[in-house]
C-alpha cells in the first residue's frame, strides 16, 4: 500500500471514529477499533473510552463537534502507525468506514416480548396499513 493512501485511509479512519463517539453507530465502531489494534497488541480501550466521554458529555452540539475536531488528528495518527506496519489491516479499517454516499454502517436489534409485534426498517421507509376489525 502506498503511503499516500495509508494517510488517507488513516485520515479517514480517524474522522470516523470520532464521529461515531456518542452515537448509535458507537458500540461496533468502537469494537472494530479495539480489534484492530488487538492484533497488533496494543490496548486502546481506555482511551477510546476517554474519547467518547468528552464527546458525550460535551455542553451542546458545537462542543462535541470541537471535541471530535480536536480528537481526529490523534486517531488518524495512530491508524497510520497501524497501517504502515500492518498495510494488510486496510480493508478492516475500511469496513468500519462509512458506506459510498455518506451513509453509516448499521446495526438494527428488533425485540418484541410476550404478545408484541415490531416492525424495524434500516435504510428504507414502512408504510403499515391495518384493516378495521369487525366487532
Amino acid at each position: 500500500m502506498l503511503e499516500e493512501q495509508i494517510v488517507t485511509l488513516a485520515a479517514s479512519g480517524g474522522a470516523a471514529v470520532v464521529a461515531a463517539m456518542a452515537t448509535d453507530a458507537w458500540q461496533s465502531t468502537r469494537d472494530g477499533v479495539v480489534r484492530l489494534f488487538r492484533r497488533q497488541g496494543a490496548e486502546v480501550e481506555g482511551r477510546l473510552d476517554e474519547d467518547a466521554a468528552l464527546v458525550a458529555t460535551a455542553a451542546d452540539a458545537e462542543s462535541a463537534d470541537a471535541a471530535r475536531q480536536a480528537l481526529a488528528p490523534g486517531w488518524a495518527l495512530k491508524l497510520r502507525t497501524l497501517l504502515t506496519a500492518h498495510p494488510e489491516y486496510a480493508e478492516e479499517l475500511r469496513a468500519l468506514l462509512p458506506a459510498e454516499g455518506g451513509a453509516p454502517h448499521s446495526v438494527q436489534y428488533n425485540i418484541a416480548h410476550d404478545q408484541g409485534r415490531v416492525f424495524g426498517v434500516l435504510g428504507g421507509s414502512m408504510v403499515i396499513h391495518q384493516g378495521q376489525q369487525e366487532a
